[in-house]
């Protein structure tokens, strides 16, 4: 008999009574899939969520900050009460692992900590304390008229030299032309000086008049000193 041939045709004896396999080396097989424990699936797009949550906390502190310093005339209360809603409803979500529940707490640290700041500082400027912390409007620029006159003094003030300046260069003839700002202003200061010596006033008016189709510059003296 043919050793080969024998072996071949021996039927396998696990096989054929159906006994399980003794333990050992096994096929590979595909492993099962990992099935998430209850609890702690994680909700799509949570992440990004708490992201703008957090962005829109700190764009309430700088709101609220500008609106202080007078760069807003009203207080961020909209956003304020964006941000509380959004995080009433992350909170009532039940589907957040221990990660997500330590974001949240953080961001509603955060907030409730610059909402009581807020507050407490919008408290104080409704009851009228620290009002000097808010930057005083700064006044209207005040208008010089040539024509209408600009007094100097002790002081030759640059706004009047310029005004004058300007109303004689856009005149027809162009009387100053040959002169610059910074000469104009020296010739005005010594003018001053010399009406206030041979006058006694404190103050000497410069106006801009035409006559004879020609635009001039009138002085005359004011506020003349008490004795004189």
């Amino acid at each position: 008999m043919d050793p080969k041939r024998s072996q071949r045709a021996m039927p396998d004896p696990l096989r054929a009574s159906g006994t399980p396999p003794k333990p050992g080396p096994q096929p590979n097989r595909p492993a099962a899939a990992a099935v998430p424990a209850p609890g702690r699936r994680q909700v799509p797009g949570l992440s990004e969520a708490f992201d703008q949550v957090g962005r829109d906390i700190n764009r309430l502190r700088v709101d609220f900050e500008r609106f202080f310093n007078g760069a807003l005339p009203l207080p961020p209360d909209e956003l304020r009460g964006r941000v509380q809603a959004q995080l009433r409803n992350l909170r009532g979500m039940n589907l957040l692992t221990a990660v997500d529940n330590f974001r949240l707490g953080d961001l509603e640290a955060r907030f409730n900590s610059y909402n009581e700041l807020f507050n407490r500082r919008l408290r104080d400027l409704e009851e009228g304390r620290h009002l000097a912390a808010r930057p005083v409007p700064a006044p209207a620029p005040r208008r010089l008229d040539p024509e209408g006159g600009i007094v100097f003094g002790d002081r030759i003030d640059p706004e009047g030299v310029e005004a004058l300046y300007q109303g004689l260069a856009a005149a027809p003839g162009d009387t100053v032309s040959r002169v610059d700002l910074d000469s104009f202003q020296k010739y005005l200061t010594r003018q001053v000086a010399a009406i206030r010596e041979k006058t006694g006033c404190s103050q000497v008016q410069f106006r801009l008049a035409t006559e004879d189709g020609k635009l001039k510059l009138k002085a005359k003296p004011v506020a003349a000193r008490e004795g004189s």
